[in-house]
């Protein structure tokens, strides 16, 4: 067991050490309803998070209990053509693109295929995938596992999304499978179930 612990132990420090550097920070606050990736996608906690001032992608963002290695729920709202994260390498290695004509079964692979380009991992496997409501249509949530790059520590991942006119919505949430997986899931899926999309507002 001490072989699988050490590598986590180094990940916990690291998260923590790093914690006082990050500036621009938020604390989302229990019980009250807000708006997440610069869209009309809303969610309401039924505990406080901090929300990140470092973004995965341009419309997307990153909440976390304890440092978003240790647990990590990442919001996107993507328009057909856009990328989950900033590219890495545009010319060399691509990011695979969403599209609006893309079938909710694709939705999974659109993740995996992201991760394993902006993780640099190949150590990662889906390990369920099934059909759920989302944002009032059908959606897809699915399971995953991985590795990243240079990491002895094993994650494990839920997502839930869903294609709302043409945009992908959808909602992740990665932890270390020893502990914070299992401790820090619940309140990603209690996220989830307040999601909502409001109407925009009025031009004026």
């Amino acid at each position: 067991m001490a072989i699988k612990i050490a590598p986590l132990l180094a990940v916990i420090c690291a998260a923590f050490s790093a914690q006082p550097l990050m500036a621009g920070n938020a604390l989302m606050p229990a019980g009250t309803s807000v708006a997440v990736a610069k869209s009309t996608l809303t969610v309401t906690p039924e505990r406080e998070w901090n929300r990140l001032s470092a973004r995965p992608g341009r419309n997307s963002e990153t909440w976390t209990l304890d440092g978003d290695d240790l647990n990590g729920l990442n919001f996107y709202s993507i328009e057909s053509g856009r990328t989950l994260f900033r590219e890495v390498s545009k010319k060399t290695k691509p990011l695979p693109r969403f599209s609006s004509t893309m079938l909710l079964t694709d939705i999974p692979a659109l993740l995996e295929n992201s991760y394993r380009i902006a993780l640099g991992t190949t150590l990662f496997s889906m390990t369920h995938a099934e059909p759920a409501p989302f944002l009032g249509e059908k959606g897809v949530r699915f399971s995953y596992s991985f590795r990243k790059q240079m990491e002895d520590v094993s994650r494990s991942g839920e997502a839930v999304g869903a294609i709302v006119k043409g945009r992908l919505y959808l909602v992740t949430f990665d932890a270390p499978a020893i502990l914070y997986f299992d401790r820090d899931v619940a309140g990603f899926r209690q996220i989830v179930s307040s999601a909502r999309l409001e109407a925009p507002a009025a031009a004026r």
